[in-house]
């Protein structure tokens, strides 16, 4: 059994990960987390590059506004996130023409009529079942249930308006589209694919009502970039007793009579632990246990197929070359004939003009990404590092074609390229072939919970209900913390 007087480590500092080692540190118990980057943050880190600092992934977050999960956070651990507002969130150029997507209601109102006039049904029926959504939110509601006290959350949070969401939960959000509206498909097809990880005829309609509700809810840039609400989490941890060490690459977790009992390094550390929180996917936890992995986690690592990767292009700017913008994030879908990711879609974030601490004078950073399947990157990185190194450039050029149809003039404008596949994320972030994002969220009743197999592991992050998104990932955080608590018999506050 573990010693009860061990730290609670936690493997990874990404946002879900730091999330659950500030709220148990916040209810006494020691905790150290070990992060095998420089950096926190994984995939919503921010790295620094002759003087651009880029956002690896994310690079727009919710869940700020009153009752959101950074919101309920931030009031837990008496901390202020350095965000702003962004109005409007982005705009989406499809080729029958733009779509804003605006925060203020009233502007958004106006802005869906005029795109697509005969929608106004879907539009009520998402805000509703978003508003849904986003309530269950509020309180603690453990999806999928994993024991004992989660069903008993789970029958506390109930509330007799969500009967109004039974008759949705076995539906897809293309189940409310009405007939005959390519161009609103299309649109929410792009909208899905980066908040679900699925397109309209897969997600389900419940979860893509709540992910297509967003910009209404609120999005924000992070200033000093999405890493900083990593870093804002390493501060509070730091300054309240915790450790946050970087450069410890773990490397087993040790197992003795179904507990984790200790945590072993690249450094050749052993490190005794009272309970383990594994910022990771399915797979990387399963390497890390080794023999010692449950059965059903390792039928889960061979069964499940690969997610999405993500090539990005992180782009140094000179700012006197771009034309004025009305907003500073775009996506742009170039053929609505083909299927979207792989350079087809392509959404595009610029830093704020008045982050100053983002670029060098003169200049914005910016980060480009498209949706792109892993095996095949993997496949020629292994065969033919020319070929690999060619695909790469040419994605490179295809996402910059397609960031140039709305902002004009942007290759001229660039000063520094950096280019990104699959096999780049895994150097750096170490996830399992460059897989981001965590799951699709197709069915309710397929969802993953943190359960590990083992009796004090859990998993945190975009691989935990409800999936990606630093929003998504807190409430995983929040949800672990929870467990943890319990099974060491620990008081929540």
């Amino acid at each position: 059994m573990p010693a009860s007087d061990a730290p609670v480590i936690v493997i990874g500092a990404g946002v879900g990960g730091l999330t659950a080692a500030a709220l148990l540190l916040h209810a006494g118990l020691p905790v150290t987390v070990l992060e095998a980057h420089v950096y926190p943050g994984g995939s919503a880190g921010t790295f620094y590059h002759q003087g651009y600092r880029f956002d690896a992934g994310a690079t727009l977050v919710g869940g700020f506004s009153p009752g959101g999960p950074h919101a309920r956070l931030a009031e837990t651990l008496g901390l202020r996130w350095p965000v702003a507002p962004v109005d409007p969130a982005w705009v989406t150029h499809l080729p029958s023409g733009s779509v804003t997507q605006w925060a203020d209601r009233d502007h958004w109102q106006a802005e869906r009529l005029r795109a697509f006039p005969a929608a106004e049904r879907f539009w009520r029926t998402q805000e509703h079942l978003a508003d849904l959504a986003w309530d269950v939110t509020r309180r603690p509601f453990p999806w999928p249930p994993q024991s004992p006290a989660e069903w008993l959350d789970l029958a506390q949070a109930f509330r007799p308006k969500l009967l109004g969401a039974l008759p949705y939960l076995g539906r897809r959000v293309a189940d409310l589209i009405p007939t005959g509206s390519p161009d609103l498909r299309l649109f929410l097809d792009a909208q899905l694919l980066i908040s679900a990880q699925a397109v309209s005829a897969e997600a389900n309609a419940l979860y893509g009502s709540a992910a297509l509700d967003l910009p209404r809810r609120g999005v924000n840039h992070v200033l000093g970039g999405t890493g900083a609400l990593a870093q804002t989490l390493v501060t509070w941890i730091r300054a309240h007793g915790g450790q946050v060490l970087f450069r410890q690459r773990v490397t087993q977790i040790e197992v003795a009579h179904g507990h984790a009992v200790a945590i072993h390094t690249a450094r050749g550390q052993r490190v005794p632990c009272s309970a383990v929180v594994a910022n990771l996917t399915p797979w990387a936890l399963a390497g890390l246990l080794g023999e010692a992995a449950p059965a059903p986690l390792q039928r889960e690592t061979r069964a499940r197929p690969a997610t999405w990767g993500a090539f990005t292009l992180y782009l140094g700017l000179a700012a006197d070359q771009l034309p004025p913008l009305a907003a500073s994030h775009h996506q742009v879908v170039l053929d609505p004939t083909r299927p979207l990711g792989e350079g087809n879609s392509v959404f595009i974030s610029l830093s704020d003009q008045s982050d100053t601490d983002r670029a060098p004078a003169g200049h914005r950073a910016a980060t480009l990404s498209t949706h792109t399947a892993v095996m095949p990157w993997w496949s020629l990185h292994a065969d033919s590092p020319a070929a690999y190194a060619d695909h790469r450039a040419a994605y490179a050029e295809r996402l910059l074609a397609a960031a140039e149809q709305v902002i004009p003039g942007l290759p001229a404008a660039v000063r520094l390229a950096l280019p990104g596949s699959p096999v780049t994320f895994q150097r750096f972030t170490r996830r399992p072939l460059g897989m981001v994002g965590g799951f699709p969220q197709t069915s309710l009743f397929a969802a993953r919970g943190p359960a590990t197999g083992l009796a004090n592991l859990w998993l945190a992050g975009d691989s935990v209900f409800p999936g990606q998104s630093t929003a998504g990932v807190t409430l995983s955080g929040m949800r672990v913390a929870a467990a943890t608590l319990r099974a060491l018999h620990r008081p929540r506050r």
